[in-house]
């Protein structure tokens, strides 16, 4: 397959090979306005199924951080770049509190040699036995929500009294019936690109909740209820 015919599904209005300059500018901008509509689109209607559970999820993380909780961000691919993207939101915001976040795929010598040494399937599981443990969270990414690897790093942080997160997308596959999870937040596309953009808007609003309950004046001593918000 050569180059050009490889990239033709993007803009498949291009096959014609068509000469006419303005004919083909304005086709490439009518294909960037629609995915731009279907973007902003997708987004609303997700902060709308999610707006809710977000606001939970937020008020639980806030209060594991209050706790001294780290945040373990992971995923595969493109997620695993979100995934760093969401850390450092967490770990060093523009404004707000920072909280101590990291992303298990960041660093490549211990990916790789996980990979190598016990199997890829396990390159998050075992970073997550080596480092953390209750209260802690974990957020998992992943487009699909079929991962083995995020499944069974999901599974050992369930298991070690973790708070558990997950991002996926088209119907959540087994990601959204899992019982090693707290959260899943399933967007309902089956573009990549269109819901690794809700994913970054659905970050954001987690990370924006959980700053909101972390500036909350603490309750009075005797309060009622001092377990984790449900």
């Amino acid at each position: 397959m050569t180059e050009r015919e490889s990239t033709n599904f993007l803009y498949p209005f291009i096959d014609a090979e068509e000469r006419d300059t303005e004919t083909l500018l304005s086709g490439l901008a009518e294909s960037a306005r629609g995915k731009a509509a279907e973007s902003a689109r997708l987004q609303r209607a997700s902060l709308d199924e999610w707006g809710v559970s977000v606001r939970d999820a937020g008020a639980r993380m806030a209060e594991r951080f209050g706790r001294r909780g780290r945040l373990y961000t992971f995923g595969n691919g493109g997620s695993s770049t979100d995934a760093a993207t969401l850390a450092s939101l967490f770990s060093r915001p523009a404004r707000g509190r920072p909280v101590a976040a990291w992303s298990l795929a960041a660093d490549q010598a211990v990916v790789t040699a996980l990979g190598n040494d016990v199997g890829f399937e396990l390159i998050f599981s075992r970073q997550i036995i080596a480092h953390a443990a209750e209260p802690d969270i974990a957020i998992a990414l992943s487009t699909s929500g079929n991962s083995d690897d995020l499944l069974t790093a999901l599974a050992e942080a369930r298991k070690r009294g973790l708070l558990t997160i997950g991002f996926a997308g088209h119907d959540g596959c087994r990601m959204a019936t899992s019982p090693d999870l707290d959260f899943c937040f399933t967007i309902r596309s089956q573009s990549i690109h269109r819901i690794q953009e809700s994913h970054a808007l659905v970050g954001y609003a987690l990370w924006s909740a959980v700053q909101t309950h972390m500036t909350q004046p603490a309750p009075r001593s005797g309060a009622s209820g001092s377990g984790e918000s449900q």
